[in-house]
């Protein structure tokens, strides 16, 4: 190898192994692993940013902005209702919640299909009493089969179309990716159908599960015991009495310093702040009979307005804040009161936690200001979808839109990127969106993730790395068919989309893919779609997808149940997509 092979192995290997561990953003590490390839002359320097003016970049930003439109105009909502209105046959409910959110997703954002579709399955599971978790997890893998189906249902297929398009002159069409995506999405429904209920969770919600369907890991919270508190005096075992049981102490703050000592026994005086952790009905309730306030703010006062938990997506505008730095009474008259997080609670004060992906707030105040706050952060309300509202006049301003957008792109009469832009300035036009929404609306870490892996995916091609690679892939293939190369490409992308984000997996696959097609003297085509089935794929673990991260918390998961779900639903998708690919896309040598 040469040494700019070398080195190009080292940073996209370094910068895989950051993205497995988590520490720091995605977004964060490709944009230093871009920077760092520029510095060591592997990205030449006026081609560093090129990848921000690259078609497929600016067509996910588009197709976000559009998805969130249609999602907070109520165009959907009749759908939703008459799902949710199927009955209390829970196994045809969870099919048909399920089926949803792989349709849309088709056309829209995987994320905000599944943001349509969770509050509804919330709702769905409280109602019935069933656990949620054994909707959830579906839910989501269905969103990502969905996305296959189309152009322009996930960011992989319309990187792998531009690709194409580089290569040969043209891109994938709108339905290029319906022969294999649509069978493989019918594929996965059966089976999620079938086998979720059997292998999925349903011990995750406590002893009543008509009170609480879903287990969020429970919330911290605080309480402060104010001036004219009837417990003043009394030490925390007696405060506690027999709630001790249903909730956690994590410790007492006086006068601004932790205590240290023993606390069950301690008298407590005006102004400690008790943080606990325990179920809102549980800290509500205590808060009520003892005279406590929720919440460490002066102007906190128990029970304030209506309570609406969220959840916090990946790329929401609270990842890394603190609920202190938010002022959210301030600006909006809505308190933040209680944070859940899965595994471990938060050891800093409720003003001082950082808020991460799959977090649930739980948020009090007007219903109309909640709203306001959800919409601003782009945070998921979980308890109804009413909060998401749009004049009536404007609902069908945002449908149409897209079907102009779907079907200038179907024809092929504009570019897919020029019919989405079209798309975004009519939907500002009829107020559909305002430009706030629509810059708020863009995943910006997303579109940095993509725009800094395409020159370190097309370093891979001018240091000579791929080439190597798919020499090594086509010498492994000498005397079988192109059929074992295809495969290879679908094993190895579906085992890299799992631990990486599904846009760089397709980002880094696609020239590999394309240079075994060379060197085979093949089409690219079959292994360009083995890329995109592959990236598609990422059901095994909680970070191959946003999805899978958003219902981590509110579903109770843990890593396990994504493998006992995830890897035999894998492994059903790739038997039956492998056969289809070679079907409708051989890769017959020239």
């Amino acid at each position: 190898m040469t040494q700019d092979q070398i080195l190009v192995l080292a940073v996209l290997g370094a910068a895989m192994a950051l993205f497995v561990q988590g520490r720091w953003r995605h977004d964060v590490v490709a944009f230093g692993a871009l920077l760092a390839a520029t510095v060591l002359g592997l990205v030449p320097s006026n081609d560093a940013f090129d990848g921000f003016g690259h078609p497929a970049v600016f067509t996910v930003a588009a197709i976000l902005v559009v998805s969130r439109a249609l999602q907070v105009s109520g165009t959907l909502d009749g759908i939703a209702a008459r799902v949710a209105a199927l009955g209390d046959r829970p196994a045809l409910q969870a099919a048909a919640l399920t089926a949803l959110a792989t349709a849309l997703s088709a056309f829209m954002n995987n994320v905000g299909a599944l943001a349509l579709v969770m509050p509804i399955a919330m709702a769905t599971a409280r109602q019935s009493g069933r656990p949620v978790s054994l909707l959830l997890m579906p839910i989501a893998f269905g969103a990502c089969l969905g996305g296959l189906t189309t152009l322009i249902g996930t960011p992989p297929n319309l990187i792998l179309s531009q690709y194409r398009e580089g290569l040969t002159g043209e891109p994938f069409g709108m339905f290029a990716f319906t022969p294999i995506g649509l069978p493989l999405a019918l594929v996965g429904l059966g089976f999620l159908a079938v086998c979720a209920p059997r292998l999925l969770p349903t011990d995750r919600t406590g002893s009543d599960p008509s009170a609480q369907v879903f287990d969020v890991g429970r919330y911290v919270t605080e309480l402060v015991v104010v001036h004219d508190a009837p417990v003043i005096g009394r030490t925390l075992r007696e405060l506690l009495g027999a709630d001790a049981a249903e909730l956690d102490v994590l410790g007492i703050v006086r006068s601004e310093v932790p205590v240290q000592d023993s606390i069950e026994d301690l008298p407590l005086r005006p102004g400690d702040v008790l943080r606990i952790r325990a179920d809102s009905e549980v800290f509500t309730e205590l808060a009520h009979r003892s005279g406590l306030r929720i919440g460490s703010h002066v102007d906190r006062t128990a029970g304030e307005g209506e309570s609406v938990e969220a959840i916090v997506p990946p790329g929401s505008r609270l990842e890394g804040r603190t609920p202190g730095s938010l002022r959210l009474h301030a600006r909006f008259g809505v308190h933040l009161i209680a944070v859940a997080r899965q595994g471990r609670p938060p050891r800093e004060r409720l003003a001082d936690v950082s808020l991460r992906p799959g977090d649930v707030l739980l948020l009090s105040g007007e219903r109309a200001r909640i709203a306001e706050v959800c919409q601003t952060y782009g945070t998921l309300p979980l308890a109804e979808r009413s909060l998401a509202t749009t004049l009536p006049r404007r609902r069908g301003a945002a449908a149409w839109i897209f079907g102009a957008a779907v079907a200038l792109t179907a024809t092929g009469l504009v570019p897919v990127q020029v019919a989405f832009g079209l798309a975004l300035v009519a939907l500002v036009a009829t107020h559909s969106i305002t430009i706030r929404q629509l810059y708020e609306t863009v995943d910006w870490s997303v579109i940095v993730l993509l725009a800094a892996m395409i020159p370190l995916g097309e370093a891979l091609q001018t240091t000579g790395v791929t080439d190597r690679l798919a020499a090594g892939i086509a010498g492994w293939t000498v005397g079988t068919e192109p059929a074992f190369a295809v495969g290879l490409i679908l094993v190895a992308t579906t085992l890299l989309t799992n631990v990486i984000n599904n846009a760089a997996t397709a980002v880094v696959m696609a020239p590999l893919a394309a240079s075994v097609a060379a060197q085979l003297g093949c089409g690219p085509d079959a292994f360009l779609m083995a890329v995109a089935v592959g990236a598609s794929c990422a059901f095994a673990t909680p970070i191959g997808h946003q999805n899978n991260v958003l219902v981590m918390g509110p579903g109770g998961y843990r890593f396990g149940d994504y493998v006992r779900l995830g890897v035999p639903l894998t492994v059903v998708v790739l038997a039956t997509a492998l056969p289809s690919l070679l079907w409708i896309w051989p890769p017959v040598r020239a």
